[in-house]
């Protein structure tokens, strides 16, 4: 009987307070997960050429599957958030436009009826 080890990866998310300081997290925790999801897929095309029995094969393929298919989940999660950061961002920084949208005192307008 063989046994078949595999290590799981795990990563850990946290949100910060700070934009600045969460999209550099966010980015370096992408990498890390891209560069998880090259080392499995490499592993996994080492498995079909590997030795052993093709069900042993067959149950390294699918637990390695799993486990990227879990990882680009997690990318696609923090992906998501990335975005939604960046919008974040350029929505706040285009509220500092002054105008029709968001008059200031200079563009106040007195209605008497």
């Amino acid at each position: 009987m063989t046994t078949i080890q595999t290590s799981t990866p795990s990563v850990q998310t946290q949100s910060s307070g700070s934009s600045s300081a969460g999209g550099s997290d966010i980015a370096s925790q992408i990498s890390r997960l891209t560069s998880q999801i090259t080392k499995l897929t490499k592993q996994l095309k080492d498995v079909a050429n590997g030795s052993g029995s093709t069900e042993e094969k067959k149950k390294q393929q699918e637990l390695l599957q799993n486990q990227i298919e879990m990882l680009q989940a997690q990318l696609q999660q923090l992906q998501r958030r990335q975005a939604e950061e960046a919008q974040q961002k350029q929505d706040k920084q285009q509220g500092k436009v002054e105008g029709v949208n968001s008059p200031s005192a200079e563009h106040q307008i007195d209605i008497y009826v």
